[in-house]
């Protein structure tokens, strides 16, 4: 079982109106949109909910990338892309799968890439979606086009 920390509230969403939210980071004060999107009877001008799911994954594995080269003293990460997809299913609707493609910004030796592709792949967004979400995480380095 694992352990709970404290917690205390992280935002507040407002519904705006024809399906558009405002959410409010508490501490920060940032605001983000969300809208349904086409495709829901909504507008799409901005994240839909789904959207941030599939994107917070892309950030979470960032973020862990970047804790790990800074813990293990690995410069050259800046500039690293991410490109997302969310692939939706039906009955229910809901997200079944999230592919990413990971463009790192130079090559790195193997204990690096071990290092940074482990941090990416074990992020908490990884860990808190649905095992039948399949995860589909692709690495291309820059000298070999592929991981």
């Amino acid at each position: 079982m694992s352990r709970t920390l404290p917690t205390m509230p992280t935002s507040t969403i407002t519904y705006l109106g024809d399906l558009r939210t405002e959410m409010t980071h508490l501490s920060s004060k940032t605001k983000v949109l969300t809208d349904a999107p086409t495709d829901n009877h909504g507008r799409g001008e901005a994240f839909s909910p789904t959207d941030l799911v599939a994107s917070a994954l892309g950030s979470c594995m960032i973020t862990l990338m970047g804790i790990a080269a800074n813990t293990h003293f690995i410069d050259g990460l800046e500039g690293l892309k991410m490109e997302i997809t969310k692939v939706m299913g039906t009955e229910p609707r809901r997200i079944i799968g999230v592919h990413a493609t990971i463009w790192m910004p130079r090559e790195f030796d193997e204990k690096e890439r071990a290092i940074l592709e482990r941090a990416a792949l074990t992020c908490p967004v990884a860990k808190s979606l649905h095992p039948d979400i399949e995860q589909k995480i692709r690495f291309e380095y820059p000298s070999t086009g592929d991981s």
